[in-house]
């Protein structure tokens, strides 16, 4: 993977083929920030890509590709300027609506036979959200030797970030922070990179380490929950009214974020993450079943 920067996309596409010895069209590309003129020649923007040779589109032998790669990248560049297929990779933080546009199947859910009655029956802890007590752990002896296997880890990564800080968090929670210039790249869009850093990195630290982990990227944990926090307010305000509420379908790391934010301001509540049939997921808050 190599990440190329240039004054235009059609420029940085030429750059990363040559580099990449292979067809435009060979490519797989995201762009992490389109070019922008500015104002009056301030705030200009190069146009930065990341790019790597998608195997599964090479069909013509190495010598035939090389022989004809010039003419090739010509034609490449100008179809991909009628029929874009880039993924904008700087859109990392989750929209003003975050919340998945499928709330109609939740509600066909919920007429189906999906109802606020909850027997503690569902997998009530998903994940990792919920900590036991481990009071003969050493957080930070635990902190100084994961950041020192999770910087050998990440040496030889492409991206431009600073050194991988790790810090107790709590008496039982690693705190992993990226930063650098680069760092956002790690996010991924919508955060799908960064969803696979957190299982990969939550499933070596706690297997080895019996600790949680809280991973930070360029500030996207904490975007996230003031989003989070935003949506909540509304329903808070559900649940204070009426004793029961269910959220609209969280994305990835959201519906982690809120579960714990809806179990802390009600302790006393059952909160559970429920999936719909085609396994999305939203949290349902009610009093517990009595019998």
């Amino acid at each position: 993977m190599i990440k190329i920067e240039a004054v235009t996309l059609e420029e940085a596409y030429k750059n990363a083929a040559t580099t990449l010895k292979c067809s435009v069209t060979e490519m797989a590309v995201e762009v992490v920030q389109a070019p922008s003129n500015g104002f009056l020649g301030l705030f200009k923007k190069p146009a930065v890509i990341v790019a790597t040779i998608d195997k599964s589109k090479i069909v013509a032998p190495v010598a035939e590709r090389q022989t004809t790669e010039i003419s090739h990248q010509e034609e490449d560049v100008a179809k991909l300027q009628e029929e874009p297929t880039h993924t904008f990779l700087n859109d990392t933080i989750m929209p003003t609506s975050f919340v998945s546009d499928q709330d109609e199947e939740l509600e066909e859910d919920l007429a189906s036979g999906l109802d606020y009655t909850a027997d503690y029956d569902d997998s009530y802890d998903e994940d990792h959200m919920d900590v036991e007590e481990h009071s003969n752990i050493d957080i930070q002896a635990v902190a100084t030797t994961v950041e020192k296997e999770v910087n050998e880890l990440f040496k030889l990564i492409c991206f431009d970030i600073d050194k991988i800080e790790v810090s107790p968090y709590d008496e039982q929670t690693l705190l992993i922070e990226f930063k650098g210039e680069d760092a956002a790249l790690l996010i991924g869009k919508e955060g799908y990179r960064y969803k696979a850093l957190s299982y990969m990195l939550f499933n070596w630290i706690n297997a080895k380490y019996d600790v949680q982990l809280r991973l930070e990227i360029a500030e996207f944990l904490k975007n996230q929950e003031e989003s989070v926090g935003r949506y909540l307010t509304t329903v808070y305000e559900n649940i204070d009214r009426d004793g029961r509420a269910q959220t609209k379908i969280l994305d990835g790391v959201l519906v982690q974020i809120a579960l714990k934010e809806l179990r802390e301001r009600y302790p006393d509540k059952y909160v559970v993450i429920r999936s719909t049939r085609d396994g999305l997921k939203y949290i349902l808050v009610n009093d517990y079943h009595t019998h």
